[in-house]
């Protein structure tokens, strides 16, 4: 089969798998605790995809085309077992890279698990490095050491670390500076990612968004950096190195300078919809399609014709597109 592209003629390259709606922070950005409280209800375990039916999908879209995998959530170290998982995929000879977001917290204790299993990379979202704050932005009363117990666990084990990190107006500029320090110090890449309005409940407004220009000043004051030239086309981060050899540097600039027009990424939720857009109203049925015992190839048919109905661009848009309901962060990922 050929490779599926959408009416913008983007090729399917990069799949993001939620693997539970569940996360162990309560933040602002897409899990406050008003809303994702003691008392909400999250998915049953019999709506959630098992690893059998996650390792189908992905094995049917490797072949045609996709060679990247992340595992999302929520937080995916939540789901049991997580290692099995990440080794029926790493079984799959076609894919290339297989990586996982975390919020870290639990990080340490399956790092070295999660190597052995056969994953290739880790990015840890940490918004802060005062512990105060770091609280207050999560959500939680684990300290901020826990995450950096995690993102050492991670190094020692072998698995190369990327930081993402928000910067949102007025809350946590004042971290832009200790966490840029930090990675240089101890040798990790950060990303700061400009604030976006997923979901619907993390109370959006542009004045909150800190643009990535203005934390790339911020920066240069301190340390002269470079422009590095992106690896491969669809990369989401302008990329930069610090003029001293000091490392790397990288800003996602999803509000400012939108990057819609080189995304090749689809996400699939926890409860089984592929979704072809973060900001995305819905998704389609593909527990639906797994659990009436559709082959490999009908999978594949699906997708390419979900995909090629596609013609997202909410980044370019927003300001053209009225407010409208998204599906949430912790069902979609990041």
């Amino acid at each position: 089969m050929t490779e599926p592209r959408d009416l913008l003629g983007r090729p399917l390259r990069d799949l993001r798998v939620s693997v539970t709606d569940r996360c162990n922070f309560r933040c602002p950005y897409c899990m406050p605790r008003e809303v994702f409280g003691e008392a909400h209800r999250f998915l049953p375990k019999n709506d959630i995809l098992s690893f059998e039916e996650i390792t189908r999908v992905v094995s049917a879209l490797c072949g045609i085309g996709v060679h990247k995998v992340r595992l999302t959530g929520g937080e995916p170290l939540l789901r049991r077992d997580l290692p099995e998982l990440v080794r029926r995929l790493a079984a799959i000879g076609t894919l290339e890279d297989l990586a996982m977001t975390t919020n870290g917290l639990l990080l340490a204790m399956s790092a070295q698990a999660l190597k052995d299993a056969g994953l290739h990379r880790v990015t840890v979202s940490l918004d802060a490095l005062d512990d105060q704050l770091f609280r207050r932005l999560s959500g939680t009363d684990r300290p901020v050491e826990h995450v950096l117990d995690g993102i050492r666990a991670a190094r020692l084990a072998g698995l190369p670390v990327k930081i993402n990190c928000v910067i949102q107006r007025g809350l946590n500029e004042d971290q832009v500076l200790p966490l840029a320090e930090w990675c240089r110090d101890e040798g990790y890449t950060l990303r700061f990612i400009e604030y976006m309005d997923v979901g619907n409940h993390n109370r959006w407004h542009a004045a909150s968004v800190v643009p990535a220009t203005e934390i790339r000043a911020r920066l240069e004051s301190f340390y002269p950096l470079e422009a590095v030239e992106g690896a491969t086309r669809g990369e989401v981060a302008r990329r930069y190195r610090y003029a001293d050899g000091a490392g790397e540097i990288g800003f996602v600039t999803s509000i400012t300078e939108p990057f819609c027009r080189d995304c090749h990424r689809a996400r699939l939720t926890a409860d089984g919809k592929l979704v072809t857009c973060l900001f995305a109203e819905n998704g389609a049925d593909v527990r639906g399609l797994l659990r009436s015992g559709a082959d490999e190839r009908a999978i594949r048919q699906f997708v390419a014709r979900v995909w090629g109905q596609r013609d997202d661009r909410y980044s370019e848009l927003r300001a053209a597109v009225q407010p409208r309901k998204k599906i949430e962060m912790s069902y979609v990922g990041g």
